[in-house]
């Protein structure tokens, strides 16, 4: 009893902490309370009281400011720091029992597109059904945690055998891409996975999480929507990508970049009918570096809108410049990504390079893949025809690698289509690839589209292509990428070299 406490000690006596008083009505309400003696003029201990503090408002935020401190507010998933504290537990558990911890870093693939296109608060209703859906595919022991932005963690805290993170990643890629039903929109998402475990990829949770990290970042090169294990050589390889990202960031300010100039070739005539401008980067300790060895980079980090920005008015430039030279100009072709065409300046940055250039619209092409138009289809129609509105030419590049409808492909205001080359390669060894190159050039034939075929490296490919009836062709056979002033030579002669061999 505090007050006799307070009564035989003749001192001031605190109760225990996290005390409740249970009310006449039966309310239980936190308190803090003290006991003190009572002292009369003279000094006389006369009695005791008891002083109460109703603390219950208090505790409660106290206990909610802990819960958000560990805990993502979007998702209420936990956060890095409470998934740091139960990796570290699970790996001495695992320590002791002899058994392994995996952690599974995930990141959707093109969730960046569906935020910037639909706005984010269909994006964060986007990452609550995700959310929703990890948490529903792993067991009560394991954790599913958010980073930040599209990216999540899951802890699979005991496990025997590497096979089992792969039954659990294979099976959560399947949960992810089902369809998310966000109001109106109904949304298909991927994601990528990267796996790390316990002991062999890493003996503490930092460790664990940042080869997960890598992995995952595999799993995005190799065509996405599916997972990696981490593999030590993947460490070098991803400090290769952060320097070069690092490197990208300052390569418009020290004018790195160039562009190369491929023809395109009327296969009837041997006439140059337009050329593909490709960037090229000027790398300061490794020479020049080709597309395929940095865009991706580009792409993941968000520089490609400066990198666009610049190709688009150089190639534009490049045009003029050639024109006012008295050469036969041809259209220039310029390739956009995803997150350019999805860009809300893309129009008003195409209109100004134009603009600036003081280039005539028909004189500019622009070539989009199959997957970026096709990725919320109903906006491209009209992004498409603002575009053609504007007077440019438009091309699918890429054509018969993506999943394009035939019904959308009637409503796209394009021009030409571009076969893929990984089809013109096998055309005489492989009767499949010869007949989805006929179909192609027959479609696009009664749709009054022009057909390009990309990489037409022989006599042989270049012959088949004629009589398919393909207008176009592009390649090695032709000519290889060459720099502006060596396109402007082809322009005289208003033929590609080897044409007229």
């Amino acid at each position: 009893n505090p007050m006799e406490l307070a009564i035989q000690g003749n001192r001031t006596v605190g109760l225990t902490a996290n005390c409740t008083l249970i009310r006449r009505d039966g309310h239980e309400c936190a308190i803090e309370d003290c006991a003190a003696p009572i002292h009369d003029r003279d000094g006389q201990l006369t009695g005791a009281v008891i002083v109460f503090h109703d603390v219950s408002m208090a505790r409660a935020m106290s206990v909610e400011m802990s819960h958000l401190a560990q805990h993502d507010v979007l998702t209420d998933l936990p956060n890095r720091l409470l998934l740091n504290d139960r990796l570290t537990q699970a790996i001495s558990l695992a320590r002791r029992n002899q058994n392994q911890v995996a952690v599974l870093f995930l990141d959707l693939d093109g969730f960046k597109h569906i935020n910037d296109s639909l706005g984010h608060s269909i994006g964060d209703k986007l990452l609550q059904s995700v959310a929703a859906r990890l948490s529903a595919c792993v067991r009560k022991s394991d954790t599913v945690s958010r980073l930040g932005g599209d990216e999540f963690v899951i802890l699979l805290s005991e496990v025997w055998h590497a096979a089992d993170a792969a039954i659990s990643a294979a099976k959560t890629i399947t949960e992810v891409k089902g369809v998310h039903s966000i109001g109106e929109h109904r949304l298909h998402v991927t994601a990528s996975i990267g796996i790390s475990t316990y002991p062999e990829n890493g003996e503490d949770a930092d460790t664990l999480i940042k080869n997960a990290d890598t992995a995952m970042y595999h799993a995005k090169e190799n065509g996405r929507d599916n997972y990696q294990f981490f593999q030590k050589e993947m460490s070098l390889q991803a400090v290769e990508h952060h320097t070069l990202e690092g490197q990208l960031r300052y390569v418009l300010e020290r004018e790195e970049l160039l562009l190369h100039y491929q023809p395109k070739i009327n296969l009837k005539t041997g006439a140059i009918t337009s050329v593909e401008a490709l960037v090229r980067w000027r790398h300061p300790e490794r020479d020049v570096l080709l597309p395929g060895q940095f865009l991706a980079i580009a792409e993941e980090s968000g520089l490609i809108l400066g990198i666009g920005r610049w190709v688009l008015h150089e190639a534009c430039r490049q045009a003029r410049v050639w024109l006012d030279a008295g050469l036969p100009v041809v259209p220039v072709a310029v390739n956009v990504s995803s997150l350019e065409f999805r860009s809300e300046h893309f129009l008003e940055g195409v209109r100004a390079a134009l603009k600036k250039t003081d280039l005539d619209p028909r004189y500019l092409e622009l070539e989009l893949t199959e997957t970026v138009l096709m990725r919320h289809a109903e906006s491209t129609v009209s992004a498409l025809e603002q575009l053609k509105a504007i007077g440019v030419r438009l091309a699918i590049d890429d054509f018969g690698t993506g999943y394009s409808s035939l019904s959308y492909l009637t409503r796209f205001p394009i021009n030409a289509l571009k076969l893929d080359q990984s089809f013109v390669h096998h055309i005489m060894a492989n009767a499949s690839d010869a007949i989805v190159a006929r179909t192609v050039i027959r479609m696009a034939k009664s749709l009054k589209h022009r057909v390009i075929a990309e990489g037409v490296e022989t006599q042989e490919q270049l012959a088949f292509l004629r009589a398919a009836g393909c207008d176009e062709g592009q390649g090695y056979y032709f000519s290889r990428p060459v720099a502006s002033h060596q396109f402007a030579k082809l322009l005289q002669a208003r033929i590609a070299a080897t044409v007229s061999k």
